[in-house]
């Protein structure tokens, strides 16, 4: 049997650092990962990419390809995108495309992939009135959006921790999204 595919995505919030573990455990879940960043997490982990590579045995694309290139990544079965800067949120939510990663979520839609998404936002950002309209838009195109209650919740500003983000919550609702 072939293992099904996942796309997962991340953008530059300080959960992003765990993604080689992330991975690891979507594997053993038995996914076949293919790793997407946003241009500023790729940068974060620029010394880790050809490692990520490796662990994944697919390239880690954080641009789109060129015209006329094939696709390198094997079609998605569920896309994950964790963490989700309110940067890349409300790109996502508006159809702002104009990188690679928040294409492929956008065009999702319309495909209708089954997708996760998990926020790494501070109660500051929250408070913004985009935040919460993104999240409703998402939501109503049939995103499922880990946040609040049984997801991730907010903290102050400056008072992040890292080490518990809720991965295990955004793999347990990839895994429910693919069946």
């Amino acid at each position: 049997m072939d293992s099904r595919v996942l796309y997962l995505f991340g953008s530059a919030a300080p959960p992003v650092v765990d993604i080689a573990r992330v991975i690891e455990d979507a594997q053993a879940d038995g996914w076949d990962v293919c790793l997407g960043l946003t241009p500023t997490a790729a940068r974060w982990l620029g010394d880790h990419l050809d490692g990520l590579a490796a662990l994944t045995g697919h390239p880690v694309r954080s641009e789109y390809k060129l015209p006329g290139e094939a696709d390198v990544w094997p079609p998605a079965d569920v896309v994950l995108l964790a963490p989700a800067t309110f940067n890349t949120l409300n790109q996502w939510a508006l159809g702002i495309t104009n990188h690679f990663v928040v294409g492929v979520v956008t065009e999702g839609i319309g495909k209708r992939i089954p997708m996760v998404t998990m926020p790494c936002v501070n109660a500051a950002f929250v408070q913004h009135p985009q935040f919460e309209r993104s999240v409703e838009t998402l939501r109503g195109a049939g995103v499922t959006v880990l946040y609040g209650e049984g997801g991730f919740v907010p903290n102050e500003p400056g008072q992040g921790r890292p080490g518990e983000y809720p991965w295990h919550l955004a793999l347990a609702a990839a895994r429910e999204a693919g069946q």
